[in-house]
């Protein structure tokens, strides 16, 4: 594990920025150490009408930010099309409707996470496909980071935009509640098979090398996985110890990410006949290797 790892935490990016000739970044304005610089939402397109691939959290200070974005872009929202469920991605849809009329919202249906929010959601599920002017984007389903995670081929570039499951920096967090580390690595794999030019993330800059990301975030995983089994192989055997072993060059302030990191890989393990648990309670067991 390098001495220096690749962090978000003071990461900055412009608030509007144009990535492509298809593709108007528009910042979240909500930083923090999970999201870094904030959460990244898409203009897609190239005509008077774009796709808003995903819509930040619902913060007022976004809603000008967008507005810059469209102006720079010479357009309006043709629909909202989203990645998943979680907060900082659909949390903005009911006022970015309020804002601009009524838009369709475009998303994998997963109830847990629809129904909090004032918007009708139009079912898209893998394979389907979603149209404007200059730009098609093609669904993949891709759980693990969230069960109903949808990453988008940009088909006229070969890019993918990927949502969660691949940061501009860093790695992802698999969450305890509703994320699952054995899917997403499946997942990692079908975005491999794509052989993206370029991925452009939900937090952090473009990426421009898209197979060698992917082939990075593999390998991480795998290697994380290793220190975690002699982690537990060298007498750790509850999770905040086995965080303070394998992310000793981490931040303190990540711990509490890297607890949930840790925990998917134990519970990927268990699945798998490697590993198991004494308590119910994931993030609060001990766990074993299995002999």
């Amino acid at each position: 594990m390098s001495d220096k790892p690749a962090i978000m935490l003071g990461l900055e990016l412009p608030d509007v920025d144009i990535w492509s000739d298809r593709v108007v970044v528009a910042l979240g304005q909500n930083p923090s150490s999970f999201t870094g610089p904030g959460t990244n939402t898409y203009l897609v397109g190239t005509g008077s009408e774009r796709i808003l691939l995903d819509c930040g959290q619902g913060l007022e200070e976004y809603l000008p930010v967008l507005d810059d974005a469209l102006t720079r872009a010479g357009c309006r929202i043709q629909e909202i099309v989203l990645t998943h469920g979680h907060v900082d991605h659909i949390g903005g849809a009911g006022s970015v409707i309020d804002r601009h009329g009524a838009l369709r919202v475009s998303k994998f249906p997963w109830a847990p996470f629809d129904e909090p929010w004032p918007v009708d959601v139009t079912p898209i599920g893998d394979g389907d496909v979603v149209r404007t002017e200059g730009a098609t984007l093609r669904a993949v389903h891709t759980p693990g980071h969230a069960a109903d995670h949808l990453c988008y081929v940009l088909e006229e570039e070969r890019s993918i935009f990927s949502g969660d499951n691949v940061l501009g920096v860093g790695t992802t967090v698999i969450p305890v509640d509703g994320g699952d580390l054995l899917d997403y690595m499946t997942s990692l794999e079908r975005l491999q098979a794509e052989v993206p030019t370029a991925i452009y993330p939900a937090h952090g800059p473009k990426i421009e090398d898209g197979p060698g990301k992917l082939r990075e975030y593999i390998a991480h995983r795998n290697a994380r996985e290793q220190e975690i089994v002699a982690a537990l192989g060298a007498g750790d055997h509850l999770v905040p110890e086995i965080v303070e072993r394998v992310y000793a060059a981490y931040p303190k302030a990540l711990h509490g990410a890297a607890r949930m990191s840790v925990c998917s890989h134990l519970l990927k393990l268990e699945r798998e006949g490697h590993a198991t648990r004494d308590g119910e309670t994931p993030l609060d067991a001990r766990w074993s290797i299995r002999s």
